[in-house]
């Protein structure tokens, strides 16, 4: 067990038992978004990078229960929790996390090697200041020594030839990512999150495939959230039956 200080929490309308720090970094709603645009399929291997407590991975797992993944994370008390939660979720068999920076990956992350990678990079540049009394709230919110060019290097290295490397991001980080992707792979498709009314868009979802080299689609995306403030019945879909995105 951890000896972190933990809330069980759930995902996806219950269906998914979710401990995570009591103080610290907090899972919202982009985890269970950036599963839902894996297409991952029956006995394919996926790569969460940047695990965290494993919330992503889960809701994949759950989505598509005959898929084996994968996650690596650099903090020691996430990966611990992570390993809770797959076997609090009863998937320990198919889920397994590790300790490993993306700089200094460990051995056994032999490149090429997973049919799908799936990241939520920190979101905010380490030039930017935007940080936390919290150390853990710092490291998966603000960019340490690896950049967001080491985070795209690093996924697209680890998909195999023809998989997909998936991302959630800040949408005004967009140019930075697209910048990135297009250097190392194709098929480049970038579904927007919109909260709704006539704000802009405040995340992205974009998609690529190592070794293919058709363009770069712009989808429509989703909207999120009702005038009111309710979530959409689309954003529903996801958020608590784990309906898959069609990018």
């Amino acid at each position: 067990m951890s000896d972190l200080a933990t809330t069980e929490d759930r995902l996806m309308g219950g269906r998914i038992a979710l401990l995570q720090p009591a103080d610290g970094y907090r899972v919202a709603i982009d985890p269970i978004f950036l599963a839902a645009a894996v297409p991952a399929a029956p006995g394919e291997l996926v790569l969460d990078v940047g695990a965290g407590v494993g919330a992503a991975a889960l809701c994949l797992a759950w989505r598509e229960p005959n898929c084996l993944i994968r996650g690596i994370e650099i903090q020691h008390s996430l990966v611990r929790l992570a390993c809770e939660n797959a076997a609090l979720n009863g998937a320990a068999a198919r889920l397994e996390f590790m300790v490993g920076d993306i700089l200094r990956p460990p051995p056994r992350m032999a490149p090429g090697t997973f049919h799908h990678v799936m990241a939520n990079p920190p979101y905010h540049a380490a030039e930017t200041g935007m940080r936390s009394e919290n150390p853990g709230r710092n490291q998966a919110n603000v960019e340490g020594e690896a950049a967001l060019a080491d985070w795209v290097r690093f996924c697209v290295n680890m998909a195999r030839s023809k998989g997909s490397v998936t991302f959630i991001h800040r949408a005004d980080r967009l140019d930075s990512l697209l910048a990135e992707l297009r250097q190392r792979a194709g098929d480049i498709a970038v579904y927007p999150l919109w909260p709704g009314g006539s704000r802009p868009a405040s995340r992205v979802i974009v998609r690529a495939r190592k070794d293919v080299a058709t363009p770069t689609k712009l989808s429509a995306g989703m909207v999120l959230h009702e005038l009111d403030g309710r979530y959409t019945a689309a954003a529903e879909a996801v958020l608590r039956d784990g309906a898959a995105l069609a990018l």
